[in-house]
């Protein structure tokens, strides 16, 4: 990637139309950057080759990943960001001794879902655009393939989940059919094959998934269901759902968090203006619903009677797409309100949830919500963390990343 002005037309850095976000406080971002980078550092001799999964409950120590685990990628994820910006070995290095077990992950077709975005993206796509290395492009793009392979006719998206032994018979049959808004955050490794290859159906596929996810999992008011069934023999709509959300007719806020970071990154990569519009009335939907610390609830329609957990990493995805779609306004009113909106919930993760400065943590955030159903409502998450990094560097400014 060049970052150099156009030398030949004599144009200077203060004449180019560089993004900037108009991030109202830069220095406390910075500040809680440095720690979370010194933080994934010095958790490189705990973690070795494990990759952290979800916080034990009232601990702020991490389990671990076993096999055929979605969020492994996320500490992969925050070891390229910690490269991107010190350039230190280290941080390379260990990123990288994690690719066997993305080899194993392209040779077992039984563990692949829609979870391929998030898992190479964050592995093998960063080390393609951050080194050029060659091997890691091939694993991303054959990932990709296998991402592509999922659309099943005659539904018009990629399928998502896969039923599973654990699974009660009826939720086992529902997924076969089963759109998720988790899966928004695939489509960017299917633009970028797209890049990549010139391959037009990587696109294409990309774009039938939008479109569909639009139609049906965003409601009238711009809210969203967290997921939505389809007949898989005809194509036609059924109903929506919630499977982590506090009922069908609910707003889960982490599956809000995924549309308007998906929608934003979507038109960055393809300049279709719905996109960049469907993340703006998404992000407007929940700009009044949030709590005084920016911090969402779990589900933003929660009854006064149910305790509020907070959700940090609901919070940090929305933040990240919210500067992200910022970028896709570049200048004027749009990109000042939700940079403004960005930064309340950011401020509010840093004030409240923020615990990389703690010497006994292995992680960034307290206070996520994973599956408050399941007893999973305080936790520290590894893709919490995650985005965490990416808003913090968005906000300061940074907008080169692996989506």
């Amino acid at each position: 990637m060049n970052f150099a002005p156009n030398l030949d037309t004599g144009e200077s850095y203060v004449a180019m139309n560089l993004f900037q976000p108009p991030t109202a406080h830069c220095g406390v971002f910075e500040q809680a950057l440095d720690r979370a980078v010194t933080k994934i550092s010095d958790l490189i001799p705990v973690f070795g080759l494990r990759n952290p999964r979800i916080g034990e409950n009232g601990t702020q120590s991490y389990q671990f990943c076993i096999s055929d685990e979605w969020v492994a990628s996320f500490w992969s994820g925050q070891l390229w960001l910690a490269y991107s910006l010190t350039g230190e070995e280290r941080f390379k290095n260990s990123a990288r001794m994690r690719r066997p077990y993305f080899q194993t992950v392209l040779e077992r077709p039984d563990w692949h879902d829609h979870d391929l975005g998030f898992l190479f993206s964050l592995s093998c796509v960063a080390d393609w655009k951050l080194t050029g290395n060659e091997h890691s492009r091939e694993m991303a793009l054959r990932a990709a393939d296998f991402l592509a392979a999922r659309r099943r006719q005659p539904m018009r998206f990629v399928m998502c989940w896969n039923p599973m032994r654990r699974d009660p018979p009826e939720f086992a049959a529902q997924k076969v059919g089963t759109l998720n808004i988790d899966s928004m955050q695939a489509m960017a490794l299917l633009f970028w094959a797209h890049e990549q290859t010139g391959q037009a159906s990587f696109a294409d596929i990309a774009h039938m998934h939008l479109a569909t996810s639009a139609e049906y999992l965003v409601r009238d008011d711009c809210s969203s269901f967290h997921a939505y069934e389809f007949d898989p023999r005809t194509g036609a709509p059924v109903k929506g759902f919630t499977h982590q959300g506090l009922s069908d007719d609910s707003c889960w806020s982490r599956g809000q968090a995924w549309a308007i970071h998906g929608f934003a990154q979507s038109y960055l990569y393809s300049g279709r203006q719905e996109y960049r519009d469907m993340s703006a009335r998404m992000a407007d939907y929940i700009a009044d619903k949030l709590p005084e610390d920016g911090v969402p609830l779990w589900d933003y329609d929660l009854p006064d009677n149910m305790h509020p957990y907070r959700d940090s990493s609901a919070g940090a995805v929305t933040a990240a797409g919210l500067y992200a779609l910022a970028q896709g306004f570049g200048h004027g009113p749009e990109a000042e309100r939700y940079t403004a909106l960005a930064d309340r919930i950011l401020l509010g993760l840093v004030q409240t949830c923020d615990i990389a400065g703690r010497p006994e943590a292995q992680g960034l955030l307290e206070k996520g919500a994973a599956f408050v159903d399941l007893d999973r409502s305080d936790n520290m998450l590894p893709y919490g963390d995650y985005y965490y990094v990416e808003a913090l560097m968005r906000a300061v400014g940074h907008t080169e990343f692996f989506w």
